[in-house]
């Protein structure tokens, strides 16, 4: 009786096996020595977790603390005031304040401020001010008090985020005394969506249509103000995304071929549609001069591009190209197409086969998110590790000069520094110092403890998605071994889950380490990029530039050798390196049908995506932006803004059902190339593979 053995470095066929039926069914553990390696890896990982928990507090950093160091809602004098709040908010958001802290007052409060407040010194109004600690305020000092910001002349409606009162963006509300804090509230506004308009800073510097900052920063606080304003509608449209995707997937079970030729139609017409609308729009705006094109002062930035004709011809351009380039891969490549779409085909039954993948993948999306969860828990407590270092800092340029007892950038203790006579005295020319949490002093090992923590995330997320890998592969394997494949096992997931779990988390911690290192080095290279960036040197950018370059590309061919290694090891049981070695070989045996099939497969999938993420942005275009619903959308400033998010998340939701697809489709395929090196079609080796993948490549059983 024939001996099973793997192609050798000739890279020899693989021989006809009469013992061979798929999936070995005798396995043994594999890469023993890299399963202990991880294990005390585990061990180690969590050593390092019971170190930082115990010694750790990341209240350190996430409790706010008030101008005097005091923990709000933790130390004995402010126990009863969890909140923080800002004398004025608009002085925290410059960009020293990471370095020098917020340059404004800020005391311990029991709840924040849930009116709008302007000190005008009328009557009574001294009783809603809120002051420092031990200050009373009376009809007769108020003023003086908030001349001398012992107390806040103005506050906001505010709700606690992060146990910090911050102004409420999304509040609508009527604000009687308008006139006196409108200025406080739109500089507010400014800071608090700087990021976002930190996102409009590139369309200035290529194009050169935001001249002045107050238009971009309108820009970036309107984008805010509709995101705020319509999150349930979004909500909404990312459900419908999944049920969209969640059918699309369904359909294909029975209609695969033509689910995969209606993207791919579906596609081109939407190509063609934006070619003739941008051609046609471009072809009414070119004769208008620049001066009817003009923005006006109602016209936001989306309108004002609108009615620019250079805008036009870039996207009639990019239209145009992208058009040509999938009509040419549709007419020069149209046989491969055919047979990615038997492939596709082919996949579509394995996974209605066992309904149960579809769903399978939330296992190590969940294990994913654990392993982030308590990487992330560890670095923080690892941080707080140590002894925290506070020091003097001042509020205004000239209070260190006046004051004898304390000096800007002195340390300090908060305790002492709260207790000091001058803080309760507002005419004390020290009110004016702080004493602030500034960093932790960590002890020697900390760096060291860190990257190990970093390692222990990157490794634990690339093996947890090989895991998934590998159990999909497994049960596509089966499916394609079986002679009646309406016979696979109905725990078959379940099945293929503890055959993994029990002998190859070795070769899944071998593969993942592998990825590890290469991701290690890549974050060492940013490092060094960013470090060496001050020096402006060409030659080194170059260098760098160059190893940034091939480590990602080394990164990618290893997760496609991974790839095929786990799902070798699934069909034979073998460990890693062996398994790679036969994939590869196997691959390479084959390599104008692997890299055809295998782009041509990926693009199919991409055109799907595409076309399910286009149609959900349709519906939502016509939901948010214009009147057939009757959907009121007067409150948004910009209506494409929630249908540009809905189509982001929609993209990475069906990536997220495709990749079950794109797993069963690569095994199925390695599975059929080994079925051709095996199998000749006679009655002695006949090919495993279905009748409609014979009739694509032109093979057949040879019937006695």
């Amino acid at each position: 009786m024939a001996k099973t053995r793997v192609p050798d470095g000739t890279g020899q066929p693989i021989p006809y096996d009469p013992d061979f039926n798929g999936p070995s069914k005798h396995r043994s553990c594999t890469d023993i020595i890299c399963l202990l390696l991880f294990i005390v890896f585990i061990g180690c990982w969590a050593g390092i977790a019971i170190y930082a928990f115990t010694s750790g507090d990341p209240n350190m950093l996430l409790v706010p603390k008030d101008s005097w160091g005091g923990r709000c809602g933790l130390d004995e004098h402010v126990k009863d005031k969890p909140y923080l709040f800002f004398f004025d908010l608009t002085k925290c958001f410059g960009p020293f304040v990471p370095f020098t802290g917020c340059p404004t007052p800020q005391v311990c409060v029991e709840r924040c401020p849930s009116e709008y407040f302007y000190f005008d010194n009328l009557p009574n109004q001294y009783q809603k001010l809120i002051c420092s600690y031990g200050v009373v305020a009376n009809s007769s000092n108020a003023q003086q008090l908030v001349n001398d910001k012992k107390c806040a002349p103005w506050y906001l409606n505010s709700q606690p985020f992060l146990n910090r009162c911050l102004y409420n963006v999304a509040d609508k509300s009527s604000k009687g005394n308008a006139r006196k804090y409108d200025d406080e509230i739109s500089e507010l506004k400014k800071h608090l969506n700087k990021i976002a308009m930190w996102l409009s800073l590139f369309v200035q510097n290529s194009i050169g249509y935001f001249t002045d900052n107050e238009h971009y920063h309108q820009v970036g606080q309107n984008v805010v103000d509709d995101l705020i304003s319509s999150w349930w509608q979004i909500l909404i449209g990312i459900g419908i995304a999944v049920l969209i995707c969640i059918i699309y997937i369904m359909i294909m079970r029975w209609l695969a071929a033509p689910m995969v030729w209606l993207s791919l139609l579906g596609v081109i017409a939407l190509l063609v549609a934006a070619v003739y609308f941008t051609a046609a729009k471009y072809i009414e705006l070119k004769d208008q001069t620049d001066s009817t094109t003009t923005q006006n002062d109602n016209q936001n930035v989306f309108e004002s591009y609108a009615t620019k004709k250079d805008t036009w011809l870039v996207l009639l351009i990019i239209a145009s190209i992208v058009l040509a380039i999938v009509l040419l891969i549709l007419i020069f490549l149209r046989k491969r197409i055919i047979l990615a779409i038997a492939l596709v085909k082919e996949g579509s039954k394995a996974v209605s086969s066992v309904t149960s993948v579809l769903f399978f993948p939330i296992f190590p999306w969940i294990l994913q998110i654990g392993v982030t969860a308590f990487a992330i828990c560890v670095a923080l407590y690892l941080a707080t590790t140590g002894k925290p270092l506070y020091q003097i800092r001042g509020m205004t340029d000239d209070c260190s000069t006046t004051c004898t007892d304390y000096k800007n950038g002195d340390l300090c203790e908060p305790d002492s520094f709260r207790n000091y006579n001058c803080m309760n005295d507002h005419m004390n020319s020290c009110q004016n110092l702080t004493c602030k949490f500034i960093t932790m002093e960590n002890p020697a090992l900390y760096p060291w403890l860190q990257a190990f923590n970093v390692v222990g995330f990157l490794w634990g997320t690339f093996f947890s998605s090989a895991l998934g890998q590998m159990i999909l592969a497994s049960v596509f394997a089966t499916w394609y071994w079986t002679w009646n494949k309406s016979n696979l096992p109905f725990f078959a997931v379940i099945e293929a889950s503890g055959q993994t779990l029990r002998y190859h988390i070795g070769t899944l911690a071998f593969g993942s380490f592998i990825i590890t290192v290469c991701r290690m080095i890549r974050i060492a290279l940013e490092y060094v990029d960013q470090k060496l960036k001050k020096y402006d040197n060409e030659v080194t950018k170059a260098i760098l530039c160059c190893c940034k370059c091939f480590f990602w590309c080394l990164e990618k061919f290893l997760k496609f050798i991974n790839r095929n290694a786990y799902i070798m090891c699934a069909i034979h049981g073998k460990n890693f390196c062996s398994s790679a070695k036969d994939a590869f070989m196997l691959l390479m045996r084959n390599i104008v049908r692997v890299f055809v099939l295998d782009k041509v497969t990926d693009f199919l999938f991409f055109l799907g995506k595409l076309f399910i993420t286009v149609g959900v942005g349709a519906l939502a275009y016509l939901f948010f932006a214009t009147d057939i619903t009757g959907f009121d959308n007067s409150g948004l400033n910009y209506n494409i803004v929630p249908v540009i998010i809905i189509m982001i998340i929609t993209f990475f939701i069906a990536t997220m059902f495709f990749n079950v697809y794109s797993m069963a489709v690569d095994t199925l395929f390695l599975c059929f190339l080994e079925d051709c090196e095996r199998n000749d079609g006679s009655s002695d080796k006949p090919y495993y593979m279905s009748k409609n993948l014979m009739k694509i490549f032109g093979k057949k059983n040879k019937i006695n």
